[in-house]
C-alpha cells in the first residue's frame, strides 16, 4: 500500500464515510480518522460511523417532484454507500425515506470496516495532515472539536460561522394512548416501504392549541453563553418555541398543519392543529416528534409535551436538545472542487461547507471523494475533475456554496437542496390536449422537467 498516495479524511460522519467509500472504490487508500469514542460530542451517543444525531429521516424520496428525491437518485447512480445503507434500513414514513438509525450506522460501519483500502483510525486530530498525504478531506461536521476548529481557523484565516441546531424528542410507542391518536400519512401518501398510514397523529382543538403555544413561549429555555447569543439559527431547523414566538399561527402553517388528515375518533370535527410522530427504529418501538426541535429545558419538555392529547403518559427515550453547528464562509474559501483556495491539498466536505441536511452533507462527501480520487489517480497536472453540471442537484449545491452567494462576511447561510438553486428550465406551454398549462399544473411540470434534466445531466457527468 502506497501511503504517500493515501488520502486522509477527518470525520467518519455521513460526509466522511461517503468520501472514504468513493475513494476506496476508485482504488485509492484512505485513512479515515474519527475521534469518537475517545472524544465525545454534545449530540452523538455512540461510536458508529455515520451516526444520525437529529431526525432519522432523509426527507422526500420523490425524484419526480422534489429536489431532495433528485439528489437521492443522483447519489444512487454514483454508487453511494449512504443511500445503499438508507435503502437497506428504511422504515415506513409516508413519502419520506426514514431509517432505523442504529441499523443504518451499523450498516455503514460494517461496509467501511470490510474494505481493504479503508483504515479507520480512532483519535482526535488537532493538526491537519498535509505534507505526508496525497490530500486531506476535512469532514468533521457541525460538531468539530475545539482543537481541530482552532486549526481550521488558523488555516483559513477566517472567523468561524455558526448556528444552532436542535434535536427533537423520541417517545416510546407503548406509552402513547391510541384511544386518542391514529395512524395516517398526509393525504394517505405511500412512500418507500410505506403503507399510507405511517405517522402517529395527535389532534388539538383551538383551545388546546392556544394553550400549547402559550406554554412554548413561556417555558424555560436553555441559557446561552455570552458568546453564543448572537449566533443565528438555521431557518430550516428552528426550535419549536422559536417558531411559536413568531406568531400564534406559525406552527399551524408548519409542522402542525392540520391538512390531509382525518381523525377517526372524531371524523366530523376538523382538528385545529396536528402533531405527527414518525417511526424511529425498525422494531417500531420508538417514535420521534416531527419538527419538534427544541431548546426547552428537560423538565419543561415533559410538562408541556404531556399536555398533547395521547401523550399524557409519554415516556421519552430521548428529550430534545440544542447543539452548536459550525460552517465555513465557503464562497470565499473554497473552489468548485471543494479545495481550500489557499491550500489546494485540503478539501472540505459535508455540513461544514454550508450545506444543510443529511443527504446534502453526504453528497458533498461523495463529490469530495471523487475529486480527490481523480487527483490521486490522474495526477495534479491532468487538471481537476470538473464539477457536476449546475442543472443537477449536486452541481446546484456546489454552485451555491462556492459561487452562488454574495461573498460577504456572515451573510452566507446553510442551505438545503431545492429547485430554487437550479437554473431555469423550459416547460411546455400546453398539454397533449392543447390546453394551456397554468397554476398548479405548471408547477408540477416545472418540477418534473427539473428532475428529468438533473438526472440525465448527472448520469452523463458520471459517464465521463
Amino acid at each position: 500500500m502506497d501511503h504517500n498516495r493515501r488520502v486522509h479524511i477527518i470525520g467518519a460522519g455521513l460526509a466522511g464515510s461517503e468520501a472514504a467509500w468513493q475513494l476506496a472504490n476508485a482504488g485509492v487508500s484512505v485513512a479515515l480518522h474519527e475521534m469518537r469514542p475517545l472524544i465525545t460530542t454534545q449530540a452523538h451517543q455512540g461510536d458508529g460511523c455515520a451516526e444520525l444525531v437529529c431526525s432519522n429521516s432523509f426527507r422526500s424520496d420523490d425524484h419526480n417532484q422534489n429536489a431532495v428525491g433528485v439528489i437521492h437518485q443522483e447519489m444512487r447512480l454514483a454508487g453511494s454507500l449512504i443511500m445503499e445503507a438508507a435503502d437497506a434500513t428504511k422504515l415506513p414514513a409516508g413519502g419520506a425515506l426514514a431509517v432505523d438509525r442504529n441499523q443504518f450506522s451499523q450498516y455503514v460501519s460494517s461496509k467501511l470496516a470490510g474494505h481493504d483500502l479503508i483504515d479507520l483510525q480512532r483519535g482526535e486530530i488537532s493538526q491537519i495532515p498535509v505534507n505526508e498525504a496525497a490530500s486531506t478531506i476535512i469532514a468533521s461536521g457541525p460538531l468539530t472539536s475545539d482543537k481541530l476548529g482552532a486549526a481550521i481557523g488558523e488555516l483559513t484565516g477566517q472567523d468561524e460561522l455558526a448556528f444552532f441546531d436542535a434535536i427533537a424528542p423520541i417517545i416510546h410507542k407503548d406509552s402513547i394512548d391510541f384511544d386518542k391518536v391514529w395512524f395516517q400519512s398526509r393525504y394517505d401518501k405511500k412512500g418507500p416501504g410505506g403503507t399510507g398510514a405511517d405517522y402517529i397523529n395527535c389532534a388539538l382543538d383551538k383551545e388546546q392549541y392556544e394553550t400549547f403555544i402559550a406554554d412554548l413561549v413561556d417555558g424555560e429555555k436553555t441559557d446561552f453563553k455570552e458568546w453564543e447569543k448572537s449566533t443565528p439559527y438555521f431557518e430550516g431547523c428552528l426550535p419549536i418555541e422559536v417558531m411559536a414566538e413568531r406568531g400564534a399561527e406559525t406552527l399551524r402553517f408548519g409542522p402542525m398543519k392540520p391538512v390531509g388528515l382525518t381523525n377517526p375518533h372524531d371524523p366530523d370535527v376538523k382538528p385545529h392543529a396536528i402533531i405527527q410522530l414518525r417511526q424511529d427504529n425498525a422494531l417500531g418501538t420508538l417514535w420521534n416528534m416531527v419538527g419538534f426541535q427544541t431548546k426547552l429545558i428537560y423538565g419543561e419538555q415533559t410538562r408541556i409535551f404531556r399536555k398533547i392529547p395521547g401523550l399524557e403518559n409519554a415516556v421519552f427515550a430521548r428529550l430534545g436538545g440544542l447543539h452548536r453547528n459550525t460552517f465555513l464562509n465557503s464562497p470565499k474559501l473554497l473552489d468548485q472542487s471543494l479545495r481550500l483556495i489557499t491550500e489546494p491539498r485540503i478539501r472540505f466536505a459535508g455540513q461544514i461547507t454550508g450545506v444543510e441536511g443529511y443527504v446534502e452533507s453526504a453528497a458533498m462527501g461523495l463529490l469530495a471523494g471523487r475529486f480527490a480520487a481523480h487527483e490521486v489517480q490522474q495526477g495534479e497536472t491532468s487538471g481537476q475533475l470538473s464539477p457536476p453540471p449546475k442543472t443537477s442537484a449536486h452541481g446546484a449545491l456546489i454552485e451555491h456554496i462556492t459561487g452562488g452567494h454574495l461573498i460577504a462576511k456572515r451573510s452566507f447561510q446553510p442551505m438545503n437542496v431545492n429547485f430554487g438553486l437550479f437554473p431555469a428550465v423550459e416547460i411546455p406551454t400546453h398539454d397533449e390536449d392543447g390546453k394551456k398549462i397554468k397554476g398548479k399544473q405548471k408547477s408540477i411540470a416545472r418540477k418534473l422537467a427539473n428532475s428529468q434534466r438533473a438526472l440525465k445531466d448527472f448520469a452523463q457527468w458520471l459517464a465521463h
